[in-house]
């Protein structure tokens, strides 16, 4: 069997027992050996690819918390605030006012067939606050067919009479998170998953079904490899029998750039089903698909007003989040897939939300001890330090939203959190003083995927406008990277496989134009992705 030798400037592993390298050895799609010219000598023949000889090279990225929508809602509108570059490269402008976003919905409904639904996504009313977007505000756009947007969060939307009356909505159907006006009738304003999911049967179109396609999953691994990812989770798909044979698909094709790590929703299907479709899915897997996350949802997000504070709750005064389900509902959900031996992935965006989940893992470990568990929980934007003791002393992994940081963190310094709240957001040195495995991330499509630029924030914590949110709480770049390798891994229970170049493991690589650990935190996110490797198979961007 052929041997190939990779050359680079430079190859950072991960590994501490040997951090730097200038070779690295592939055969069959795994690292044969780490090490300089004459350590290669020792292997005998071989074919040496030299393409990547004045570059930087370091671990495949891994994306330890994102969502194949990033590639799915491509096939729909875009109306995010920020500018963003498509799978394909495309860089779409942002909308700025309502009036821009009322203009790019007519411009959608006129190229678009009579009467079919403009679905759009991405838009994000918490930067228009001097104007409610409600229903009146999309019917003032297009009023002859349903409109329904898609907030950034994810965890809200907004849609437009036409949707709400074809929906059967159009008079207040009882559904909590169906928000109403003065008058008592729904003003539009769609918030967390019931309320979604009634929008999504009304019109026969399900927003987070569109993941079970194959085209949205290549599309998904196309913007991956943009970015240095070789390995990015799915952490909220339904896993049905047409997502799971697209899964198979997509995967299964030697040119796919990604591995992929599905976690299957809990919320919205009987728990015994659910624990069967798992297990049913363990065997379905290959070397690019690993089955056997469960997700829980518990609150929402804290640009939604939808997560779960503990007092004093919004800084604004805004009333206190929602739960996609009871806490003692979620409580059994985590008990019992813990129980059942998965591997829980737990949403808790606000700290009350944390407080709740706690307490979960805490009687789930009394009453099913498990060792190495791993149980992540996700978000944990506003973790206090006796939360994070409590979380050490359960052995838990923490996945920080650190993006949050940049994208919003004028607005949660001004309306959601105050100023001290904010000096704790997305806590990750403090996290890893606690000795929590740690990874950070980017929640695509809520924010770009992309884990230099996630690796930027944790280092710099710079907001959009700039202010520094939590000085105290910056990573040092060697920590920031080990979280979006070797630290995100062990939250997916790949580590063996995957986030550092040793030998064994899977040949993935990120191939970089400079060194992050030169270039300094600041030019992180302008640090450029050359290629990536995946399986010893290049894939050049």
């Amino acid at each position: 069997m052929s041997t190939l030798v990779f050359r680079a400037k430079k190859i950072i592993t991960m590994n501490p027992s040997l951090p730097e390298a200038t070779h690295i050895a592939v055969r069959a799609g795994r690292i044969l050996a780490v090490g300089d010219e004459a350590s290669m000598r020792a292997l005998g023949d071989y074919q040496l690819d030299d393409r990547f000889g004045n570059k930087v090279m370091m671990p495949g990225l891994v994306e330890g918390h994102s969502h194949a929508l990033e590639g799915a809602l491509w096939a729909f509108l875009y109306l995010g605030f920020y500018p963003r570059q498509d799978p394909n490269g495309k860089t779409w402008d942002g909308i700025e006012t309502v009036e821009a976003m009322q203009q790019r919905l007519q411009d959608a409904a006129e190229r678009a067939p009579a009467g079919e639904p403009i679905i759009a996504w991405g838009f994000d009313p918490i930067f228009f606050r001097e104007r409610e977007l409600d229903r009146h505000a999309l019917d003032a756009a297009v009023s002859d067919r349903p409109v329904v947007i898609l907030h950034t969060s994810c965890h809200a939307m907004t849609v437009n009479t036409a949707a709400l009356k074809q929906a059967g909505l159009d008079r207040h159907a009882g559904v909590e998170g169906i928000m109403l006006d003065a008058e008592g009738r729904p003003n539009g304003s769609i918030k967390e998953m019931a309320a979604m999911h009634a929008i999504h049967e009304g019109l026969g179109i399900n927003l987070f079904d569109s993941v079970s396609k194959p085209e949205g999953l290549r599309l998904f691994g196309e913007k991956a490899r943009r970015v240095g990812v070789t390995t990015a989770t799915d952490l909220y798909n339904p896993l049905t029998d047409e997502g799971i044979a697209a899964l198979q698909e997509v995967t299964a094709a030697d040119d796919f750039p990604l591995r992929l790590v599905p976690a299957m929703t809990t919320l919205g299907r009987p728990v015994d089903e659910g624990i069967e479709r798992l297990r049913a899915c363990r065997n379905k897997g290959n070397d690019k698909l690993y089955f056997g996350l469960a997700k829980v949802m518990t609150d929402g997000a804290m640009t939604a007003y939808t997560a779960r504070l503990n007092w004093p709750y919004y800084h604004n005064g805004q009333p206190n989040g929602a739960w996609n389900a009871s806490p003692e509902e979620l409580k059994g959900i985590v008990h019992a897939y813990h129980q059942a031996g998965c591997q829980l992935q737990i949403h808790a965006n606000g700290d009350e939300a944390l407080d709740i989940m706690l307490d979960a893992v805490h009687e789930a470990l009394e009453m099913w001890p498990r060792p190495d568990h791993r149980i992540t929980l996700q978000h944990c934007q506003l973790a206090n330090q006796a939360q994070m003791r409590r979380a050490a002393s359960l052995g838990v992994c923490f996945n920080l939203l650190m993006n949050h940081l940049y994208f919003w963190g004028d607005i949660h310094l001004e309306h959601i959190l105050g100023y001290e709240r904010c000096q704790r957001l997305n806590p990750s040195a403090s996290v890893a003083r606690h000795g929590i495995p740690l990874a950070i991330h980017s929640d695509a499509p809520v924010t770009p995927l992309g884990p230099l630029f996630t690796a930027y924030v944790a280092c710099v914590r710079k907001t959009a406008g700039g202010q520094v949110l939590g000085e105290h709480e910056r990573l040092n770049v060697p920590q920031a990277l080990e979280a979006i390798t070797l630290g995100a891994a062990y939250t997916l229970r790949l580590d063996h496989l995957i986030g550092s170049l040793e030998m064994g493991k899977f040949a993935d690589f990120a191939v970089l134009d400079r060194d992050p650990l030169v270039c300094g935190p600041d030019a992180l996110a302008d640090i450029r992705v050359e290629a990536t490797v995946v399986g010893g198979r290049v894939h050049e961007c």
